[in-house]
């Protein structure tokens, strides 16, 4: 490819690149045309109502908005896999689709046009979504004109939300009440190199108040914690190794003093952090022969250094050392309820979800036994795996197939036979090659085999 390239004028670089993105733009209508056939062929009418109606069976759910057909729930897991989203992504996708068909045709022809990008439109479609069917068709035909990209994407997101506001004030008033009401002060975002972010959402008033205090409590810190010469300087930069204190240090602290109620920020309310250490005794080197820093992984936090470690949680911490939980050693239990000490193994083995492309990573899952514990599945590492309430019915009443042939390796086989490698690292498809098999390997019967490089499996479909 890069060979290709090299021959190539600046002008033709530039053509491919054009051709990338529509060929790009392309496929992003097609997937929606996808999506919305693939709706069509799971019509809630295909159900059977009786069955519907036992505890945990597959039921109809509206993606879309009003006037927008039902779709057999189950259906959005198959989709999803089967591109590499969740189920909840491919269930918006799918939402997506039958609200631009039937919601929005202005914007839907210029989808199709390549004019609007996929992105804004299904945007405008999120937003409309409890509207009903001639307050969205109002929006559409408001900003489709706007939607291709002519105004920054700041700019019409604005648009969008007025015209929203316009066609439904009613709505817009809803939202507001129910925004007043949506109060919170929690830990949010993805932490990273050992900070983390605490968001507190309150009507306005609330929040200048917080703020105020925080700032006469920072300000009264000053006495004890002044501006160290490091953060003064402005013809030089401070030094690596050089403690500096800056107003904003001073702001956490504040935060700290008044949500604690204590001056003394090494005192207030005991809290239990996890920390995974790696105890092995011999050091890793690098390219140069210079050891390298271990890693520990600071639970439910990410990845820190050991060094992290140290100068953070040391001279704070009182550090209760645990053995490493030995996975495989654990032994089992004659009964369908999982112990405590299995829950935790599994924690360890599958910190996901374990469906295809699931996301879930709450401590909280459902630990499904992968052989039915009824259908003879003992209760022991290697039969279980974490899942969502949602995956655990799909398996349970749908048409999935699913095999653990080695602890914490997950093989799911969906209802047309594409098969998925679930394991710590994520999801990847995995593909048939129709090849014969190596010389003295007899070809299994009845059976879905696959191929890949040092790794074999069979599923039986009629398992």
């Amino acid at each position: 490819m890069q060979t290709a390239l090299d021959d190539l004028t600046e002008a033709e670089v530039l053509d491919r690149a054009s051709a990338c993105a529509t060929a790009a733009r392309q496929a992003e209508v097609e997937l929606l045309v996808i999506a919305y056939h693939w709706a069509v062929l799971h019509s809630a009418d295909r159900l059977d109502p009786d069955r519907s109606r036992l505890p945990g069976r597959e039921q109809s759910r509206r993606y879309g908005g009003d006037g927008v057909a039902e779709v057999s729930e189950f259906a959005a897991a198959e989709l999803g896999a089967r591109i590499g989203l969740t189920t909840f992504s491919a269930a918006r996708l799918i939402g997506d689709a039958q609200d631009l068909h039937h919601r929005h045709p202005v914007l839907w022809a210029r989808v199709q046009a390549l004019e609007v990008r996929a992105s804004y439109a299904r945007h405008v479609v999120t937003r409309t979504r409890e509207l009903s069917r001639a307050e969205a068709a109002h929006v559409d035909a408001e900003v489709a004109e706007s939607a291709d990209g002519r105004i920054p994407w700041s700019r019409f997101e604005a648009l969008v939300a007025g015209k929203v506001a316009t066609a439904a004030p009613a709505i817009a008033r809803e939202k507001e009440e129910r925004a007043r009401k949506a109060r919170f002060a929690k830990v949010v975002g993805r932490p990273e190199h050992g900070m983390a972010s605490f968001l507190i959402r309150a009507d306005a008033a609330t929040i200048a108040r917080i703020d105020h205090a925080i700032t006469q409590r920072a300000k009264a810190l000053e006495a004890t914690l002044p501006d160290e010469p490091g953060a003064a300087r402005e013809d030089d930069e401070p030094r690596a190794d050089e403690r500096t204190v800056t107003i904003d240090d001073r702001r956490v602290l504040a935060a700290l003093q008044l949500a604690t109620g204590d001056d003394d920020s090494t005192r207030g309310p005991e809290v239990t952090l996890v920390v995974h250490l790696d105890g092995r005794d011999q050091v890793e080197l690098d390219e140069h022969g210079h050891p390298l820093e271990p890693i520990a992984r600071l639970e439910g936090h990410g990845p820190v250094t050991s060094a992290w470690v140290r100068e953070t949680l040391g001279p704070h911490a009182r550090f209760t050392i645990r053995p490493v939980v030995d996975l495989a050693h654990q032994s089992p239990v004659d009964a369908y309820e999982i112990p405590a000490r299995h829950r935790r193994a599994v924690r360890l083995l599958s910190p996901a979800d374990t469906f295809p492309f699931g996301s879930c990573t709450s401590p909280h899952m459902q630990i499904d036994h992968t052989i039915p514990h009824g259908d003879g599945g003992p209760s022991r590492l290697g039969n279980y795996g974490p899942l969502t309430t949602s995956h655990h019915r799909l398996k349970t009443h749908g048409r999935w197939q699913v095999r653990q042939p080695f602890p914490g390796i997950h093989l799911w086989q969906d209802p047309h036979g594409a098969t998925y490698l679930v394991d710590h690292t994520g999801t990847r498809q995995l593909h048939p090659h129709r090849e014969e098999p190596p010389p003295g390997r007899p070809r299994p019967t009845s059976s879905f085999e696959i191929y890949e490089p040092d790794f074999r499996v069979v599923l039986d479909p009629a398992a």
